[in-house]
């Protein structure tokens, strides 16, 4: 089990350097592009992007280990300490310096996350149980959810202007990418039980097609909220939806246990700390690309403009 934690932890410091990196090439593109294939288009001309992409499929395959060896409802949570790492990694590229109140809510997190895995204390489900309905509805409700924050984030753009309109935009964007990611997780997580059958197995069952198309969709989504405002306003979104949809995945069709009664105030209270470290971690200067200076801003001078 440490070792799976392990993975987990190292899969977020992976997710959080790509995130910085995805936000410091998507700076240098007009949101115009946003939600296009122009975007990739510009994306490839950005030599910093691909250290990016770089960092995230390193971020898959620790994730996927971890699945490996742990359930959906162990692991996945870990992952919001990407939150904390992509603070503690902008401190270095901006070259600031983290106060007294980034540090408390890294430790209320660090704390919060400690509690919540001891008090659901999951145990294992049976994957290869999922009968086809099952994962028929499940994908249905999961690309239904993600396609209405895309539409939310998308009518939020045509519909208004100014900052206030691309933090929302980006924080729509931010959800979406992160519950598509958790579809990811749960497709990731039927793909290492299938190879757990056999080699050829993993390569003739339809869940690794299936997870390898969900991350191209959740990568394309995660694209367009970093370029579609600060990472201030993408990151939280980004951070809590991608565990939470796949620790519904665990409870819900993987059959994964948790405990109740008690067990389950004292989880909410240790998921209320997370929470709270979330809130002081997403006002943090740090993710708002304050010091970055005037090149953002340049970059979106035209983020408003009707698209070609």
């Amino acid at each position: 089990m440490a070792l799976t934690f392990l993975l987990a932890v190292l899969a977020a410091c992976a997710n959080a350097t790509s995130s910085v990196l995805q936000r410091k090439a998507n700076r240098r593109v007009p949101r115009s592009k946003n939600l296009g294939l122009r975007l990739i288009w510009s994306l490839l001309h950005e030599p910093v992007w691909f250290g990016g992409i770089l960092a995230i499929c390193f971020g898959f395959v620790l994730q996927a280990a971890a699945l490996s060896m742990g359930e959906l409802s162990a692991v996945e949570p870990i992952l919001v300490l990407e939150l904390p790492f992509t603070l503690i990694l902008a401190a270095r590229v901006f070259q600031a310096r983290l106060g007294r109140p980034e540090w408390g809510a890294v430790a209320a997190m660090t704390a919060g996350l400690a509690g919540l895995l001891y008090f659901l204390s999951p145990s294992a489900g049976r994957p290869e149980t999922i009968s086809w309905h099952v994962w028929v509805a499940g994908v249905g409700l999961n690309l239904a959810a993600v396609g209405a924050l895309v539409w939310l984030g998308r009518r939020g753009h045509l519909g208004g202007a100014g900052r206030e309109n691309s933090a929302f935009r980006a924080a729509m964007l931010g959800v979406a990418a992160g519950a598509q990611f958790g579809l990811t997780a749960a497709l990731m997580k039927g793909m290492t039980d299938t190879y757990a059958q056999g080699f050829a197995a993993l390569f003739t069952g339809w869940q690794l097609y299936a997870m390898i198309a969900s991350g191209l969709l959740g990568m394309f989504v995660l694209q367009s909220a970093m370029n579609a405002g600060r990472l201030i306003a993408a990151q939280p979104g980004l951070t809590l939806s991608d565990p939470v949809v796949s620790v519904m995945w665990g409870v819900l069709a993987f059959g994964e246990r948790v405990r109740g009664g008690w067990f389950a105030v004292l989880a909410l209270a240790s998921a209320a700390a997370i929470g709270a470290g979330v809130v002081v971690l997403a006002r943090s200067p740090l993710l708002s690309d304050e010091s970055a200076g005037p090149q953002e801003e340049r970059a979106s001078g035209h983020a408003f403009a009707p698209h070609a």
